[in-house]
């Protein structure tokens, strides 16, 4: 009897799901949270945009450490590691009593974090090299669904009973997470007398891997391009004539529809990328999603930007997944879990400048111009990817060889 591959891919799926659910019924109403239950009146803006931020920069500097422990005990571990951590977390979060707290909470949710990269590195080390792209194509529609459930919910919850407690409803959603990977994922077997790696030296080791370096740097700019459109969409739907009171549902049914696209996609372009290729299918999604920002700029009407919105949706869903197979072509199998956690890394960093340029763009220019530029920012990492393909797809050294590289400097 073969590994269960397939059983840890839907097992993975339901963990990654609920963990998504979590996240979204919860975190989106954090300004809110700080308003109604902190009794913050001023500059509320500037605290939410701090309490998000400080997560995902504490994300960002300890994920290669989880990533070496990964490599070494396993991914299954990170899982419940994560998984119990967070349900901790979000417990907390119902407690607080000032947004300094709040704020202290939210850089342990930070530094624990990583059930979903965990998640995507366990598929990608223990799934067939043939059907990689199939299954890491399936895992990315289980958070675009957590985030379409999710925010329903959550609004259901925090307006019946509470944002507290929306955040212990959370915690137990995030607790099924931990308790599927605890009963039923399979791993296999890691040396685990192996000597652990060290932080810096597997920051020289990747350093050393150029193709992999060029994806963490892709990353990173289409997560920042996701991200930056986030503050300015609920924005831009009063600006194309939503009335206030119906804003946040108008908002929320075109969120949605991305997170839909991506449910219908996703696997579709991890079969394509099978067969011509992942650097092929990611060029589709850059370019596909390039035009359907820049195309924002012909359309004046919620119903078009909806629909514009769903199209763009369906070409994107093709990135992460790719991404996520080259990251796995361009790595040696004891170098994965620190490849993806440094892939989570370079995702935290592009989700904090993300926003951050977002509203500082919007300040200064309108928010169909922002657009524009998102899709032209796309469209350049396209033309640089496909200038350059031989500078990614070759790979200089394996693992092995650069660690002997490291080891001969002393």
């Amino acid at each position: 009897m073969g590994f269960p591959w397939k059983r840890n891919l839907y097992v993975l799926w339901l963990g990654v799901f609920f963990c998504s659910t979590a996240y979204s019924m919860s975190i989106p109403f954090m300004s809110l949270f700080l308003a109604h239950d902190l009794g913050v009146t001023k500059n509320v803006a500037l605290w939410s945009g701090f309490a998000f931020g400080i997560t995902f920069l504490a994300g960002a500097l300890i994920s290669p450490y989880w990533g070496s422990l990964a490599d070494k005990y396993g991914r299954k571990p990170m899982l419940l590691r994560s998984g119990f951590a967070l349900c901790v977390v979000y417990i907390l979060n119902s407690l607080v009593q000032t947004p300094f707290q709040l704020i202290a909470v939210r850089i342990l949710s930070g530094l624990l974090a990583g059930y979903v990269p965990a998640a995507i590195a366990l598929v990608a080390t223990n799934t067939p090299e043939k059907r990689v792209g199939f299954s890491l194509g399936i895992m990315s529609t289980a958070g675009a669904a957590g985030g379409i459930i999710g925010p329903m919910i959550g609004g259901v919850v925090s307006k019946f009973l509470g944002y507290r407690e929306s955040f212990l409803m959370a915690g137990a959603v995030v607790f099924i997470s931990a308790m599927i990977a605890l009963v039923f994922v399979r791993e296999q077997n890691f040396d685990r007398t192996k000597e652990r790696s060290h932080v810096l030296d597997d920051l020289k080791q990747a350093k050393a891997n150029g193709p992999f370096m060029r994806y963490l740097g892709i990353v990173m700019i289409v997560t920042a391009s996701v991200m930056v459109l986030e503050p300015l969409l609920s924005l831009y739907v009063l600006d194309l004539g939503a009335a206030a009171s119906d804003a946040s549902l108008s908002s929320g049914i075109i969120f949605s529809a991305v997170g839909v696209a991506t449910v219908l996609a996703a696997p579709f372009w991890g079969k394509i990328g099978e067969k011509i290729g992942y650097q092929n299918t990611l060029l589709i999604g850059l370019l596909g999603g390039a035009l359907g920002n820049m195309l924002q700029l012909f359309f004046h009407s919620l119903a078009g930007f909806g629909i514009l919105r769903f199209i763009y949706g369906l070409f994107f869903a093709a990135v992460f997944p790719a991404l996520n197979a080259l990251i796995v072509k361009t790595t040696d199998p004891d170098f994965r879990g620190r490849a993806f956690s440094l892939n989570q890394s370079s995702s935290q960093l592009g989700n904090m400048a993300g926003p951050i340029a977002g509203g500082a763009l919007a300040g200064y220019v309108p928010i169909p111009a922002v657009f524009v530029l998102n899709g032209v920012l796309l469209a350049g990492v396209a033309v640089y990817m496909f200038t350059s393909r031989g500078r990614f797809s070759k790979i200089k050294r394996t693992s092995v060889e650069a660690a002997k590289s490291l080891s001969d400097r002393g």
